[in-house]
This record gives structure tokens, sequence and C-alpha cells, in this order.
């Protein structure tokens, strides 16, 4: 669960708290609706998941189970405003289009339902099922707000709860809390995995500012390992949603271990980001490559992402989907019905360069069966110095994939990159400095921002660009994310525009910018 106290739960009341345990209280949302007007709201995303109304925070419990993936995720189905939280939930078979299912965990006696994860127990470990009917188990974090606002330590403990009909009923165990808390105000966001090496568990879970790592038979008991980040990466801020899988390095038959931590606050452009190690893990102790504090992501805009459980193996992806948002301004920015979406699906994939393991982040690759077959645009190579529009013709700036590949051979460039622009002059800025080795995102002037002092702002990375430069965006009615050299480089912006970008310019400072090849694609929309 992200960072949340600067929001003041406790205005929320009991009453709230209350009311929200009871199922029977919570009007449910219209899961049919469709229609003209259907996810057509100012700045809502077209191609992006966002919840169809209310308030949405961490993807949480994700999972792969007879042909669907599951995602779930932290939700409050009463405000577009951070309140008392449930599992919020749907499923595709694709990655990209979703269907809305009903809430799966409710608030009860033991408190909200705050981040967690959730996997297949093939083996029945559990219990909870049987060989021919394996349980989908999900662990999460029991977080009550009466013990909190008592002065309590203890107020956060792991529950577990199952389902028996691919996902759709939960039943909460009887015997929950399966893992109590030490006595840490901070214990929260289990993320559970097999280890085929030790043949049992494990649990990674965020303990202030470190991670504690547990193992179990059974899910239901656990048993201390370790914990690991004690002076080592970012501490700006408490340490959350934390995630560890292994991931071959391409080119090589060496298996490394990643370990996703994100922290709020403490990113490395304010507020809210998520970093990552490389290591070995022996099931019981992660053992790190180095103690240099790597971003999994450098934007402004990419928080508590975690990766999807049982991928089968012969497909074989480790997939990640973050919260595109920052809690320095989640709470305020200016959508209305709903609030938050989630990145795209990204493919994690391990390479080792300058004596370093990297990890890369592309889109999916069943991201491209959205590109519109009469929405397509090929630029042909041109050279420019200053600002050069570039003609989008039909395609639709605001709902499209740019794909630009660039040659920065005259050294005298200062900087160059990509302006999206507005009829009022509102302008969104990717830049690149070759001198400082160093990206940007400016979007200071891109529009709407007054709803926080937070909010305009540049966002800088270091960077060292070789003479052939290739960026990759996709833009969705208020985000730009941009993927630099395959993924070497991610950012992620939000922008909330006063009007539409209709214009797309290169620029290019100090010299020359070369132009290779463009490619341009409108992006058809995922919703009903």
């Amino acid at each position: 669960m992200s960072k949340y106290i600067k929001f003041s739960i406790y205005i929320l009341g009991l009453g709230i708290f209350l009311c929200s345990c009871r199922n029977t209280q919570i009007k449910p949302i219209n899961l049919e609706k469709t229609g003209s007007d259907y996810y057509q709201e100012r700045y809502r995303p077209q191609f992006h998941f966002s919840p169809e109304a209310h308030w949405m925070n961490d993807p949480n419990g994700l999972v792969f189970f007879n042909g669907e993936y599951h995602l779930f995720y932290q939700y409050y189905p009463d405000s577009t405003v951070w309140g008392p939280m449930h599992w919020g939930h749907a499923v595709s078979a694709d990655l990209i289009h979703w269907k809305h299912l009903p809430i799966a965990l409710y608030p009860d006696s033991l408190g909200y339902i705050f981040s967690g994860s959730a996997v297949v127990d093939s083996m029945n470990t559990s219990g909870f099922g049987s060989a021919e009917k394996p349980p989908m188990v999900a662990i999460f974090t029991y977080h009550n707000p009466k013990l909190e606002k008592s002065g309590s330590k203890v107020f956060q403990n792991q529950g577990i709860a199952f389902s028996l009909d691919g996902g759709r009923v939960w039943t909460k165990y009887s015997a929950n809390p399966v893992l109590k808390n030490p006595g840490i105000r901070d214990f929260r966001d289990p993320k559970m995995f097999w280890n085929e090496k030790i043949k049992k568990w494990n649990l990674i879970m965020a303990v202030y500012d470190r991670v504690y790592i547990y193992s179990s038979s059974d899910i239901k008991n656990w048993t201390f390992e370790s914990e690991f980040g004690m002076g080592i990466g970012a501490h700006g801020g408490v340490w959350e949603c934390p995630d560890l899988f292994p991931l071959r390095v391409k080119g090589s038959d060496i298996t490394k271990w990643v370990m996703l931590v994100s922290i709020n606050p403490g990113g490395p452009n304010s507020g809210s980001a998520t970093q990552y190690f490389t290591g070995e893990f022996d099931g019981h102790k992660f053992v790190p490559d180095d103690t240099d504090t790597r971003w999994i992501d450098w934007g402004r805009d990419d928080y508590a992402g975690v990766t999807w459980s049982d991928i089968p193996r012969s497909d074989g992806r480790r997939i990640f989907i973050g919260w595109m948002s920052n809690w320095e301004y989640a709470t305020v920015v200016p959508t209305t019905v709903w609030r938050s979406a989630n990145t795209i699906p990204r493919e994690l994939s391990l390479m080792y360069e300058s004596g370093k393991y990297l990890l890369i982040s592309q889109p999916v690759r069943e991201f491209k069966n959205l590109r519109s077959k009469s929405d397509e645009v090929v630029i042909a190579p041109q050279s420019f110095s200053g600002e050069k529009e570039i003609s989008t013709n039909h395609i639709p700036l605001m709902q499209s994939e740019l794909l630009f590949d660039f040659n920065l051979s005259d050294p005298m460039i200062d900087t160059a990159g990509v302006i999206l622009e507005n009829s009022l002059n509102e302008r969104f800025v990717i830049g690149y400095l070759p001198f400082q080795k160093q990206f940007y995102i400016d979007r200071r002037n891109a529009g709407n921002s007054d709803f926080s002092t937070e909010f305009a702002s540049v966002a800088s990375a270091p960077y060292s660009a070789n003479i052939n430069l290739k960026l990759h965006l996709l833009i969705d009615a208020s985000s730009v994310e941009l993927f630099v050299d395959d993924g070497r480089l991610v950012m992620t912006s939000l922008v909330f525009p006063t009007e539409k970008f209709t214009t797309l310019k290169l620029f290019s400072k100090g010299g020359s910018l070369q132009l290779n090849k463009a490619e341009f694609y409108g992006i058809e929309r995922i919703w009903p």
C-alpha cells in the first residue's frame, strides 16, 4: 500500500470504516455500461487501464490463471480520493483489453485491505482446494484504523483469502491474520511466490526502510528468513510494494534475481518512484551485486509496480505494470469520475552492459495489435536545425504511438528532442542534452497544473546515448510514456493540456539533427 498518511485517513472516520465492512452497503458499478460517452471524459485514457469510476492506486494480486490475466488494485468505491481500501478486480485475455469484475475483497473487522499478491497454489499446499481444483490464494495487508488511531504500532498484519472459481468469489481464511506484526509500524505489501529450489513459498514484504523475507510450506505459517536494505539503495522515504523474481541475462546462461522496491518520498525527481537491485537469492537471503541505486522508471508517474505470477513457462516473460501517478499530487489531479490509471504492461528483461546489470522495460508485444491499420504515417529521412513541425496527417496525437530513429553525429548539437504543442502554445517537451548526457521531460508549460504546486516540473535522467538514438512514445489523453533505445531508459509522465496537443515538432539547438526514420500510429481504444 502506497504512502497515504499525508492525506489523513482519520477524517474518514470510524463510521465510514464500519459501513465499508458490509458488502451490501456498497452500490455496485454498472459493469455492462457502453455507449458513445463511455470512457470519454476529459483526460480519460483510451488504451491504458483505469477504473470505471472512483479512486484507484497500487496494482495488486497480479496472477495468470486459466487463460486470464488478473489485475487487482487498491480501490475505494465511494470517492475519487483515497479512502478505506478494497481490492478492485479486472481480467484480460491479452493484457490490453480489460473486463471489469465486481470488487474482490472488502474491508472487515480486521481492517482495510491494503496491497498484496496472488498465486495459483497448483499443488494445493494450502489445503484450500484439491489437486484437481487448485485454489488461487491472495495474501494482503490488513490495516486496522482503530488500532492506528489508538497509537498502537501493530495495526498492519497479513491475511489470506482463496478462490475456487477462477477468482470471482473469494473466501477469507478463518484464522487470519497468518503473519502478525512483530511491533513495527510499517509492515505491509506482501509478494508471495513459489521457489522451486527450496520447494517452499517465499514472501518478501516492506518493513519501514527495508524488506523482510519469509518462507512457508503451506501459505498459512511463515518463518522469518532474513532482511535486506539497511543502508542500501535509496532511503528518502518508506519502502513499499516489493517484488522478487529471477531473470535470465540476455545472451547468456546467467540468471539473476531482481528485487523491486518502491519508495515514497525519495524518488529521483521528487515524490514516488521504484528502485531495483540485482543479485543472488537462495530462498533464504538476497545478496546484491552492488549497492548502487537504480530506478526502473525515471519519470515522475510510475509507482508501486509489480509483476504477474504464474505466467506459463511456454511464454516465459516477466510482465510488469505500475500505478501511473505520484503521491505528491495523486488525490488532486483534474479528473472527475475516476482518478488514476496504470502504465502499459511492460516486459522486463536483463542486460549486462558496462559492467552492470541493467533492467530493460518495453511495452508488451500485444500492444502492437492496437495499431490502427488506417492510421499509419512514415516520415522520410531528413535533417534540420531549430524547430521543425512534422505532419502527423490524420493521426490523433493524443491517442498515438510515435517511433523516432535519430542520428546525433553532429558534435555541435546542444539539445534535441520532441515537442507536443496545442493552439494555446502549451508545450510538453522531451529533450536530450548530449554534453550533459541527460534526458529531460519539461511539463512546466504543458497545461493545467494549478491543482498542485508540485506538478509543474522538469524531470531528468542520466543517459549516455550513442550516435544513433531511438525514442518510442505512447501518448494517451493525459500521459506520455517514453522508452529510449528499446527500453534502456524509461520515463513516464502525466500531463493535462488545457486543449489537446495537435502539433508535433522536432527540435535541435547548436547543430543539425538527422532523422533517419519516424513511424506514427493511431491507437485504437480498448473500451466498448
